[in-house]
């Protein structure tokens, strides 16, 4: 049998380029009189922007550390030892980059078993053990903590998850068999598999004491002394820690039952992440630590050895890194200072781009309309959203009244648009209407000022070729809801420069948008995936398939609604709209369905009716039914997911050929970003590489062996 430290070695090899984490052991007297302590400090020597991780010169590190203290507890030394982060960082895990490199079953298996031993000594030691979360903990970060005897968080930590099923693993190194026996079942498939499944949502530390991971919390600013001082009453019996007792019967099974119903709803089935963990979490019922240890080394050699955790790396790598620097923006520097900020239109979308610029910019922001009621809607709906970020605690009165005071609404676009500098309009969706405002707004703006425009398909350099100056338009693509979905589509025109686009990225960043860049072709990115994707499901509906089959058969991609919901959401005459755009663009490709256009005119909302008597399911509407006029070639759910995806990867691969974006991870990006696509799956196009469709259709995969897959 291999020792740790050899395991580790082992790995360490495998990983030159490891930011190694030291483990600095130091001592001093315990407050009261309580004893000598001994505190071990996880720091990579690098600031709070570049967060402590574990590979496997760290995890050596951190059990020679251990070596140390074991041995000092052993003569009687220390009455106590404890563990902690180096400045608002505790520690976020393990290094992804290293869990990447692993090439077989046997390697994965290591870094599993490596992590374990190490953190299991720490409950071994013949001292009580003490984690502080001073700062950021994630995963193993989690996880090393929950192997000590007590825990105390701070107030202002700001970020604390177990993200591994958000990224196709589990919590691997002690969390599925720990954090159930801390606070119960319950609370652990809320922390594991709920928060990871909602787009990773992290715990504050407030959160993390309520839920009893932690058994004492104190403030941010003298977080290491009070925590301290509390040690020394623990071990002097001065404090009493108490802790509920956990349900060990059907609370439990229920837990682990919503748990997968929780799976279902968000990956039905498609990924296995969660349910591996809920297997563990399962089996940790009756208290067998070992056993659960075990279980979770085999899942998460089973897992880093699968398609879709190598699919989440890329997705994280995607979001993490790729989304700050986007491809092809131009030099920083070109950019122009943004003090003022017209939107032209004062609809639901025009409000919720002028409330994101006052929150973000918080710079002047004047609204126009074609009348004064409409205009007062649109302030009306800015000041409603700033007085519910007042009603939460998330502003105080002051910036209440100061973002109040620079939003404004006007009729006379000179008036309001004189002194702007970035312009957006959000108009109806029409050539036309466009070029019209676009030609007032150039008549009173300044040379400067960039005109920016919200549209979802039409063509940038079209809108802007009757101006004067066509160099300073620029597609400004937003997605619905606007607070929530992260992704900016910026298009550049056939003549835009640039210092305006330089300009236009500079103001997505301070937006905290993920900026991609896209040329100036119909839909752009999101919107003709997505219409071809859709357009082949409302293809075979026509042909003569059922909704139910239809639908169906894209389950086992794991989006996040089905595509006829996707369709509500949107509202079907924008849906058509598009579709309409692309059939005009590429008629071979992209059809105009007969019996969505029939929706569209019957006013229907979508293709479904909710019942609270069927739980609000969605149901196929009668009145819809009648007006659908189908074909009778019947496919089954392959043959439909096979038609679709493979229309899918031609388009994508198309899309490439033209240059509408850098390269597929822009397509992912823009996927995962602004249309809420599965991490696991990598956005899409690892997943038809992983699939065998890439080849099929296009003789090629779109990334290298290796990028969102296991190395050859």
């Amino acid at each position: 049998m291999s020792t740790t430290a050899e395991l580790l070695k082992g790995a360490a090899e495998l990983f030159p380029d490891e930011v190694v984490t030291s483990a600095h052991v130091r001592h001093f007297e315990l407050p009261a009189g309580a004893g000598r302590f001994a505190l071990i400090t996880l720091d990579n020597g690098f600031d709070h922007t570049k967060p402590t991780t574990f590979g496997p010169a760290s995890l050596a590190n951190l059990n020679a550390a251990i070596d140390q203290v074991e041995a000092e507890a052993a003569r009687g030394e220390i009455v106590a030892a404890g563990i902690t982060g180096k400045p608002f960082i505790f520690a976020v895990g393990a290094d992804l980059k290293g869990v990447e490199l692993l090439r077989n079953h046997d390697e994965a298996l290591a870094i599993g078993k490596g992590g374990h031993d190490v953190f299991k000594r720490l409950s071994a030691l013949a001292v009580p053990t003490f984690a502080y979360y001073n700062g950021a903990a994630m995963g193993g970060g989690v996880e090393v903590g929950l192997h000590c005897t007590y825990r105390t968080v701070s107030k202002a930590l700001p970020a604390f998850s177990l993200p591994e099923v958000f990224l196709g693993l589990v919590p691997g190194w002690g969390g599925c068999a720990l954090l159930p026996n801390l606070i119960g079942a319950e609370k652990a498939v809320q922390v594991i598999i709920e928060n990871s499944l909602n787009q990773n949502r992290q715990l504050k530390g407030k959160q993390v004491f309520e839920l009893g991971i932690a058994d004492a919390i104190f403030e941010g600013a003298d977080f290491l002394e009070r925590s301290l001082v509390w040690t020394a009453g623990v071990l002097n019996g001065s404090v009493a820690v108490e802790r509920p007792e956990i349900d060990r019967g059907e609370g439990w099974d229920a837990a682990v039952a919503k748990g997968r119903a929780i799976a279902d709803s968000k990956v039905h089935g498609a990924a296995p992440a969660a349910y591996r963990a809920l297997e563990i979490i399962e089996a940790a019922k009756d208290g067998d630590l070992q056993k659960g240890f075990d279980a979770e080394d085999q899942a998460l050699a089973d897992l880093i050895m699968g398609g879709e955790l190598r699919s989440g790396i890329y997705s994280f790598n995607l979001v993490q890194k790729r989304a700050k620097r986007p491809a092809g923006a131009p030099d920083k520097s070109l950019a122009r200072p943004v003090t003022k900020v017209g939107v032209v239109g004062a609809g639901l979308m025009a409000s919720q781009l002028a409330l994101l610029f006052l929150r973000r910019l918080e710079v002047p922001v004047v609204l126009t309309d074609i009348d004064q009621e409409r205009v007062d809607k649109g302030v009306g709906y800015v000041h409603g959203e700033i007085e519910k970020l007042l009603g939460k605690g998330r502003i105080n009165q002051d910036k209440a009244n100061r973002l109040k005071g620079l939003v404004s609404g006007v009729l006379d676009k000179a008036e309001g648009f004189a002194d702007a500098d970035f312009i957006i309009e959000a108009v109806f969706e029409e050539m036309s209407v466009k070029q019209k405002v676009f030609a007032e707004v150039e008549a009173v703006a300044p040379a400067h000022a960039i005109l920016a425009t919200n549209t979802s398909s039409l063509s940038v350099s079209e809108m802007a070729s009757k101006l004067r100056h066509p160099e300073r338009v620029v597609g400004f693509h937003f997605f619905n809801p606007v607070a929530i979905l992260p992704l900016l589509e910026i298009v550049r025109g056939e003549q835009t420069d640039d210092a305006s686009l330089a300009t236009a990225f500079g103001v997505a960043r301070k937006l905290k948008k993920t900026a991609v860049l896209t040329k100036d072709a119909p839909a752009f990115v999101v919107n003709r995936i997505l219409t071809r994707f859709m357009g082949e499901i409302q293809n075979v509906i026509d042909e003569g398939t059922s909704v139910e089959t239809a639908e169906k058969a894209v389950e086992p991609l794991g989006l996040p609604m089905s595509p006829l919901v996707l369709l509500e959401l949107v509202g079907p005459a924008i849906g058509l709209h598009v579709s309409e755009t692309l059939n005009r663009a590429f008629p071979e490709r992209f059809t105009v369905s007969p019996n969505l256009k029939a929706v569209v005119e019957a006013g229907k909302r979508g293709f479904y009716v909710y019942k609270p008597e069927n739980g609000f399911k969605p149901e196929l509407d009668p009145e819809v039914a009648a007006l659908l006029k189908q074909g009778d070639t019947v496919l089954t759910e392959q043959q439909v997911r096979d038609r679709v995806l493979d229309a899918v990867a031609q388009e994508i691969g198309l899309m490439l050929e033209e240059g509408v974006v850098a390269e597929a991870q822009d397509i992912d990006l823009c996927l995962i970003t602004g249309a809420g696509w599965p991490f696991h799956l990598g956005g899409i196009t690892p997943y038809l590489d992983r699939e065998g469709v890439s080849e099929r259709v296009n003789g090629k995969r779109f990334l290298a062996q290796g990028v969102a897959s296991v190395p050859a």
